[in-house]
């Protein structure tokens, strides 16, 4: 099985990334059946401060990963760079959950704001979050197919920087979004 998946790393993430993407739209479009999710309206209230303390505890674990492979040490780098993945799923899961049941959440601070901020952070966050989804596919199908030793002579290193990169852009902007939407305003 994993001398087949080695083989076709690029179009396994191709799949997973439409797979997942789909269910990401899907969701947000309102086209997914939501009769048999559980409504609890304690979790649904508790979705965003979760997902805020899940993303800066993604943000410190991709930090970490990122110290650790420096140093040399992949076995620490490979936990916490699935620590952050598994962060990451975690915080999709109530993303979609919550946002199947009520929908996108409303900016409730005023127009400026909403026009010349909210809106474009919203954005850089959302497509930071997109182009990410095949990139973490793509690094963690390269690891979980080769041994370490491997790695460096693949594009895990360059495509994992990048990854890294843009993921911990978007958790913090994640986390910036939160504030203005349940903080500030």
């Amino acid at each position: 099985m994993q001398l087949e998946a080695r083989a076709h790393v690029p179009a396994l993430t191709g799949v997973l990334s439409v797979v997942s993407l789909a269910l990401v739209f899907g969701a947000v479009g309102g086209v997914l059946p939501t009769e048999s999710l559980p409504r609890s309206e304690p979790l649904l209230a508790l979705v965003p401060h979760l997902n805020a303390v899940i993303s800066a505890a993604a943000i410190v674990a991709i930090l970490s990963g990122w110290r650790w492979i420096r140093r040399g040490d992949v076995t620490r780098h490979r936990a916490a760079m699935l620590a952050a993945f598994g962060l990451f799923v975690a915080f999709l899961v109530l993303y979609l959950y919550r946002v199947s049941i009520e929908g996108a959440t409303d900016f409730p601070g005023p127009e400026g704001v909403y026009t010349y901020v909210y809106l474009p952070l919203l954005a850089v966050h959302v497509t930071l979050a997109i182009v990410c989804i095949p990139l973490l596919y793509y690094v963690l199908l390269l690891a979980a197919t080769r041994p370490w030793r491997e790695l460096g002579a693949t594009r895990h290193p360059t495509v994992g920087r990048v990854a890294a990169g843009l993921w911990l852009v978007s958790f913090s902007l994640g986390i910036v979004v939160y504030l203005l939407l349940y903080v500030v305003y």
